[in-house]
């Protein structure tokens, strides 16, 4: 499974690589990271195909996470990937507004690795 983490927090990489170390090791998963929702979209039109889920922060300077997931409903990758929000505002208007635009679920900041892994069907190892 690749999955495309989209945050501007420079240990949210190390987070991801640390917490899933034996899922990659073991091919299970497949991380790529932006730091930003330009980024992401860079990143989606060269490896479209690859990306079969999206983990995007939503306040992130320039491009928020809500506007690069309308971009991502909008552009309509094919296959489509998952896309679920992760913002450390868990209020009901973010929570709204990614529903509304297409968001296949919501996480809040700090992740719960047992709960996205549960999400993502991974199983602890």
């Amino acid at each position: 499974m690749k999955i495309l983490v989209v945050d501007d927090e420079k240990d949210m990489q190390a987070l991801f690589e640390q917490r899933f170390r034996k899922d990659i090791r073991n091919g299970n998963v497949n991380f790529a990271f932006a730091s930003s929702g330009e980024q992401a979209l860079n990143y989606l039109n060269q490896h479209s195909h690859e990306a079969v889920l999206i983990l995007s922060d939503i306040n992130m300077p320039g491009m928020t996470g809500l506007q690069l997931l309308q971009k991502i409903k909008q552009n309509h990758y094919e296959p489509p990937p998952v896309v679920m929000m992760v913002t450390a505002y868990g209020d009901e208007e973010n929570y709204h507004q990614a529903m509304t635009l297409g968001a296949d679920d919501f996480l809040t900041k700090p992740i719960d690795f047992a709960l996205l892994r549960e999400k993502l069907k991974i199983p602890v190892v």
